[in-house]
């Protein structure tokens, strides 16, 4: 609940944010100080463009267009130093937290010092200015305590990189441990002589374009809630896309996973209906096979269920290696749900 009043909170002020923004374009517009409004401009557009704003900017293109909006915003305060070396001074106190937080950390130093340079080589130029050594001694200041911050987070991002192992919104363990545990759960299996099968589950949106993200977005916690209440204490499952979710079943056999997907599959469907969304679920199965490894046995499962999704969804596909390599990845579908 912490993660998502974060969440929440961090929404609005983007957006609170995005409007201040616009706000100050367009009133320095209007006063004839087209420099600052561009620069205004160009802050809002990194806004606008951040995952705060919108969960779907986490997406191509927008990480992209957001890094091209701070490269403007950092032309813009170039271009400042030669139109007047403190036009843009408050604009340069933000450019160490928006740097990391936008690019390498090598980039973000390296623009950093220049943007630091530039400001005391400036001062040098300014003789007009009686307080030109207080400004640049604030920013100086500023930068210590924004590289500060800087440390902390990353600090904080190393210290809890161990205890983050699932997703926030359906509980299930993240993506970034799958191949690590697949591969675990492989060496196991190949040890002791034993079965192990995974499930690759997708929703069909491709066949309800009618719901929009967000309804399908809230419905996801119970998805993860269902899904961990129909596997067993050392079954794990992992969300491995928006839409996607992937199950390591150790010691079932394909045909054991095929009637087991089948069943959280149709236990799904029935979860959606009961919400009102006219949704589909597919799965695909894929069993260990001699010489599989924690890649290729994701790709297997993946196969299937693009195939499965293919024939129409609402269906369980198996993966069988003989039937891709002479038919183009067609196996033999289980049957759709009635």
């Amino acid at each position: 609940m912490a993660q998502l009043a974060e969440k929440f909170l961090l929404s609005r002020l983007s957006r609170a944010g995005f409007v201040a923004l616009i706000a100050i374009a367009a009133a320095c517009a209007v006063l004839g100080e087209p420099l600052t409004s561009a620069t205004a401009a160009a802050a809002a557009g990194i806004v606008i463009c951040g995952r705060s704003f919108h969960s779907s900017r986490e997406k191509n293109p927008w990480p992209r267009i957001q890094q091209l909006f701070f490269v403007a915003l950092l032309l813009l305060l170039l271009t400042s130093f030669w139109t007047g070396p403190w036009t843009l001074s408050h604009w340069l106190y933000a450019v160490p937290l928006v740097a990391f937080a936008l690019v390498p950390g090598s980039i973000a130093a390296l623009a950093t010092i220049v943007i630091i340079v530039l400001s005391v080589v400036a001062t040098q130029w300014a003789t007009g200015l009686a307080d030109r050594h207080q400004m640049i001694s604030a920013f100086l200041l500023t930068v210590l305590l924004s590289g500060i911050l800087i440390f902390l987070r990353e600090y904080k991002t190393r210290q809890l990189a161990p205890l983050r192992r699932t997703d926030e919104l359906t509980q299930a363990a993240s993506r970034e441990y799958l191949s690590a545990d697949l591969h675990k759960e492989i060496q196991r299996s190949e040890r002791e002589g034993t079965d192990m099968s995974i499930i690759m589950i997708g929703l069909d949106t491709h066949l309800s374009d009618n719901d929009p993200d967000e309804d399908i977005r809230s419905i996801l916690p119970r998805i993860g809630r269902y899904l961990h209440s129909q596997i067993r204490d050392f079954d794990t499952y992992y969300r491995v896309a928006d839409l996607q979710f992937l199950v390591i079943l150790p010691g079932i056999a394909t045909s054991d996973a095929i009637a087991r997907a089948e069943v959280i599959r149709k236990g799904l469907c029935t979860l959606l209906e009961s919400h009102g969304m006219k949704l589909t679920l597919s799965t695909g199965i894929a069993g260990l096979n001699i010489g599989d490894n924690a890649d290729s046995l994701q790709q297997s499962a993946a196969n299937a269920l693009r195939r499965a999704q293919q024939q129409g969804g609402n269906r369980t596909q198996a993966y069988s290696a003989w039937g891709q390599a002479s038919s183009h990845g067609q196996a033999p579908a289980e049957g759709p749900a009635s």
